[in-house]
């Protein structure tokens, strides 16, 4: 088991882990996801000490690794590491990469380390490919020679970190086949990955990172189907998200349109479904503006890559006010020819109880 009680890593200009405290079971499958810069890999090599952390504590099976007496190098032995760049030594064949670290780390003779090797390299796929160096394999090939080489020193917890980002797709679904396997044989496994289905499939557990830590932690049913957190719904559905706040009746309107259409631009946006993206917000500014008796309205787009659809939120101060029940019939009239639906909720409890959902139309 791996223990972890508010650990941070701080660099000079970014600290990717603020506080992260969690338990990682034995036999547990975690994937780590989450955006760029939220700390996944670095989580990782702390776990391993390939990173000292700046604060908080680790331990592994009970040893505190975060303590300076700690032998590290031992504690290794059950920590196995695969990179997305291989770590392969090129002098070497792969028999003779796999064969080293049993050699000089855990003292197994030269046949007993052979037999281990060849074993793992049927395991793998790649047998044939003994005698071979590195760079008269694929990128697929040496991944699958870089686990191997992990699984010869016999880790109780193996840590990938994003093992299929430097390969070509073709070759990805081959390095995932033979993680998938080692997923059945018991092992603590940790994988970041930005692959969303191969995470989904091969996981007990998935870890969500954002804002300086695990920002959700859950099954893969939980985190991917029914996410309870905002950050995490955005970033498993793939949603581009603007947001715009009024806070005047005197508000820059051209100002927000430029906006508009700078994220409709970044995000490709097809051009007709951009120019209702902007419309419906002009409308519904233009609706609802003149109604509120507290000028203040935060409006949220939220567009999918997956589905190619687009949504407004639009929550608002002020007493109970139905958008369709304004009296202005030429903006609603307006306003529902360019969208799929309006639905209105009021919460009393809320900064701004009033909240209009939009959905733009497509076709």
């Amino acid at each position: 088991m791996i223990r972890i009680e508010h650990l941070k890593k701080a660099y000079p200009n970014v600290t990717p882990l603020k506080d992260v405290s969690v338990e990682i079971h034995d036999g547990d499958v975690i994937s780590v996801i989450g955006p760029s810069g939220t700390g996944k890999s670095t989580l990782l090599r702390c776990i391993n000490r390939l990173e000292a952390p700046t604060e908080g504590k680790i331990w592994v099976d009970d040893i505190e690794i975060t303590d300076k007496k700690c032998d590290i190098n031992k504690v290794r032995q059950k920590l196995g590491m695969v990179f997305q760049s291989f770590n392969l030594f090129g002098h070497r064949t792969v028999i003779e990469n796999i064969m080293m670290a049993p050699m000089d780390l855990l003292g197994k003779s030269k046949q007993e380390a052979y037999d281990t090797g060849m074993r793992l390299l049927r395991t793998v796929g790649l047998a044939e490919k003994a005698l071979n160096y590195p760079d008269e394999l694929s990128g697929g090939q040496k991944q699958r020679i870089a686990i191997a080489r992990t699984l010869a020193m016999d880790p109780d917890v193996i840590l990938l970190d994003e093992p299929t980002s430097a390969l070509d797709p073709t070759m990805v679904g081959e390095v995932q086949a033979v993680i998938r396997e080692l997923a059945k044989t018991g092992k603590t496994l940790m994988i970041v990955t930005h692959e969303m289905a191969f995470a989904r499939a091969i996981s007990n557990r998935v870890f969500y990172m954002d804002e300086g830590g695990i920002y959700e932690d859950g099954s893969p049913e939980q985190i991917f189907d029914h996410p309870l957190r905002e950050n995490t719904r955005r970033f498993v559905r793939r949603l581009k998200v603007l947001e715009l706040n009024i806070q005047s009746r005197d508000y820059d309107f051209l100002g927000m349109a430029g906006e508009i259409e700078s994220y409709c631009n970044k995000n490709q946006i097809a051009p007709k479904l951009a120019g209702r993206v902007r419309l419906v917000f002009e409308e519904a500014a233009r609706l609802l503006m003149p109604a509120l008796t507290v000028p203040r309205l935060q409006a949220v787009c939220e567009y999918s890559e997956q589905t190619e659809a687009a949504e407004w939120t639009i929550r608002y101060a002020g007493p109970h006010m139905d958008a369709s029940q304004t009296g202005d019939e030429l903006a609603l009239a307006v306003l529902k020819g360019m969208t799929e639906n309006m639905d209105y909720a009021f919460d009393a409890e809320a900064e701004f109880p009033n909240r209009l959902s939009l959905n733009v139309r497509r076709a």
